[in-house]
């Protein structure tokens, strides 16, 4: 159980970015886990909070609204309104859900920086950067695409290859050209502020090896970021939209939207406990009490929930941040789960592969809990797990259907049958009775356990094997025969009926809010604290039960082929983008084709690159040489089927160094929507080193 010595809560869920609507990976990874930790922390009587908000910095934003034809914050403004409805219909109980936007959040973040500017914190360092004449501004990573050197993408971004996922530097592309204009950039040199990770390197690993209860993927990766030497990251960009840079000398630069967006965590704490905010959040009108109590004082517990992606700033860079400030209290644990995804395949937004939840809300009203179910049941919290519609539609009907609902049906049903919905005293209680007395009394206690420990799936899993247990008590009690011959046994069956669903109301409470709604207002009985779970003494004798109605009801076929048929389209969707993107590709001179050299040539060796999963290292007969060439065609050929392949092959292509390999060469291949590739060779038998024209 929770320790005694944490007099208060803060618990945070990472800030969705604001160019797009919440599906149900973040659902899954996030939000989800964090409303089940606080509501059961709230049952427990805790003084606790839950922050959040829309995280309205950063490229992406400016990118998008520039593709729209609006301004950043109409962007922001539009997706922080769908964003926030969605949570709040969803069931996700923030105290808060604020924005990095808002005028308290510029204030604060500008004010943490310049605290730590005053302490002497930062290094001012010059560096070269891409920069668009044409535009006439510096570019963020993101603003800059070209060729992977890697896998041969010709749409990777400055900062990682979005097909073979590759971690990139701008300066690393082939062929970088502008994303504002389409012009080749130059390099500038340009001043930002760094925060020296490096010589902060000793307290924060101090810090991580304190926590080794922390999941292993995250104790894991600040263990990989530590050893290979930390190094001083920027916490500034040239660029307009974002909170502003407090310093002279700053103009056209504002905070690295990872120094900014962590810190709205605290500025949504501050307009939490602010009673004449006026700005537009998810909020009450205030909280009583002092903001800085929730991330100033030793005895607070504080919590982030966060997805996998994010662990190195949660774990490494904003708790630098806060040791710097030397004010604040450092994250208690940080549970961050790894990536669900769907129907078999990574969630992509640009794609529209994904089922989003402001779309889910229309699609299944009044279905929250069964979502909620179901990414519970599936959580990804030690490895990535799939959602399929299928399984969805077996859970709600196999589980939440036949099992909880099953449960709470017959008892009420048969109380209103039998006894008008009146809850009658038990009379002698059997060995029978005792039995799933005893069992009912260690429930509390065991879903309790697995919480604290952030293991939800076990957690749920406990609360229902609690309705398996009522639902065999009732199988082998039989009221419905029994009552024909000994009346006064069917009521001790159902008072002890009665008890359980009320235990399984609270129970139920942190995973299922509606649901345990709905069945508090079933058996007329105000919902209590968490506590009070585990007796059979919840509800009075002679209490009147309300009418009984339905928990949960069958899916039918036809909803899921309709959401499978949505996924379909999405993928027939994207195959026209993607000829329509192939189609509009800038026309080049016939001398710049003609600068290519490309010859026919045979793999005489193939093998796999070491600690790679995308990488084949390739000997090729080009009837020139025999040279190696580095290929990113690892996940889709086995390296012992393509020997003797005749392949086409870029002979004139800048030798690269790729994992230790000089790979000399680009074999040419063709991709379809999907990402499948295939060789690109003559249909028949062609000498090596045969032209390509």
């Amino acid at each position: 159980m929770e320790a005694d010595k944490f007099k208060r809560y803060t618990v945070t869920a990472a800030l969705p970015y604001t160019n797009g609507p919440v599906h149900i990976g973040h659902l899954a990874g996030v939000y989800v886990p964090a409303d089940i930790y606080v509501r059961y922390l709230k049952a427990k009587g805790k003084d606790v909070i839950f922050v959040c908000g829309s995280d309205e910095h950063g490229v992406p934003i400016t990118l998008k609204a520039k593709k729209e034809g609006i301004t950043p914050q109409q962007v922001v403004d539009k997706y922080h309104r769908i964003i926030g409805d969605s949570f709040r219909d969803f069931g996700i109980g923030f105290d808060i859900y604020h924005r990095t936007s808002s005028k308290t959040h510029h204030e604060t973040a500008s004010a943490f920086f310049k605290d730590l500017y005053d302490k002497g914190v930062f290094t001012e360092e010059v560096t070269d950067q891409y920069f668009d004449e044409k535009a006439n501004q510096f570019l963020a990573d993101r603003y800059i695409t070209g060729t992977c050197p890697v896998c041969g993408n010709e749409n990777a971004y400055g900062d990682q290859c979005e097909r073979c996922g590759s971690s990139l530097n701008p300066t690393d592309l082939i062929n970088p050209k502008s994303t504002l204009s389409g012009e080749p950039p130059v390099l500038r040199s340009t001043r930002n502020w760094f925060l020296p990770l490096d010589k902060m390197e000793g307290k924060i690993r101090a810090y991580v090896e304190s926590h080794k209860e922390w999941r292993p993927t995250v104790y894991g990766q600040c263990q990989s970021w530590l050893n290979g030497g930390l190094q001083p990251r920027a916490m500034t960009r040239d660029l307009e939209w974002g909170v502003k840079v407090p310093v002279a000398g700053a103009d056209g630069k504002v905070l690295y939207v990872w120094f900014d967006a962590p810190i709205g965590y605290i500025s949504a704490t501050k307009d939490l406990f602010s009673l004449d905010s006026s700005e537009e959040y998810y909020m009450p009108k205030g909280k009583k009490g002092n903001w800085e109590d929730h991330w100033k004082k030793q005895d607070t517990k504080l919590v982030h929930f966060i997805g996998k992606d994010n662990i190195v700033f949660h774990c490494i860079i904003f708790p630098a941040m806060l040791m710097a400030h030397q004010d604040y209290v450092l994250a208690d644990n940080v549970p961050a789960n790894e990536f669900l995804n769907l129907e078999g395949d990574k969630i992509s937004t640009s794609r529209n592969w994904a089922v989003w939840l402001n779309e889910y809300l229309v699609d299944f009203p009044d279905k929250q809990d069964v979502l909620r179910y179901v990414l519970t049941a599936t959580a990804p919290e030690t490895k990535d797990n799939d959602f399929t519609w299928k399984d969805f539609q077996a859970r709600n009907n196999n589980e939440l259907v036949a099992i909880l609902g099953n449960f709470i049906n017959r008892v009420m049903v048969l109380s209103h049958k039998y006894f008008e919905g009146k809850v009658l005293p038990a009379g002698t209680l059997t060995d029978a009775d005792h039995a799933l007395i005893a069992e009912i009394a260690q429930y509390p206690e065991r879903i309790a356990s697995s919480i604290e420990n952030y293991r939800f799936r076990e957690a749920l899993s406990e609360l229902m094997n609690l309705a398996r247990a009522g639902n065999k008590y009732l199988a082998d009690q039989e009221p419905w025969i029994v009552f024909k011959t000994d009346e006064e046994r069917v009521k001790t069956v159902l008072n002890i009926g009665v008890q359980l669903s009320a235990n399984l109301a609270i129970l139920a409470a942190p995973f299922l809010p509606f649901t345990a709604q709905k069945l508090t207002d079933m058996l007329n009985f105000d919902l209590a604290a968490w506590d009070k779970a585990g007796t059979v003494d919840l509800i009075a004798d002679g209490h009147q039960l309300n009418p009984s109605q339905l928990l949960f009801d069958k899916i039918e076929d036809d909803a899921i082929t309709a959401q499978i048929n949505k996924l379909q389209q999405s993928k027939i969707d994207n195959a026209v983008i993607e000829q329509e993107v192939i189609a509009a590709k800038d026309n080049i001179s016939f001398d710049q084709f003609a600068a290519m050299d490309i010859r026919v040539g045979t793999i005489l060796t193939a093998e796999k690159v070491a600690k790679t999963k995308k990488l084949l290292k390739l000997t090729i007969d080009t009837g020139i040489d025999k040279r190696t060439v580095v290929s990113g065609i690892a996940e889709h050929y086995e390296p012992e089927s393509i020997i003797g392949r005749q392949v086409s092959i870029l002979v004139n292509l800048e030798p690269r160094e790729i994992k230790g390999i000089m790979s000399r060469g680009m074999i040419l291949m063709a991709e379809n929507p999907e990402g499948k590739l295939a060789f690109i060779a003559p249909p028949e038998g062609m000498a090596n080193g045969s032209v390509v024209r």
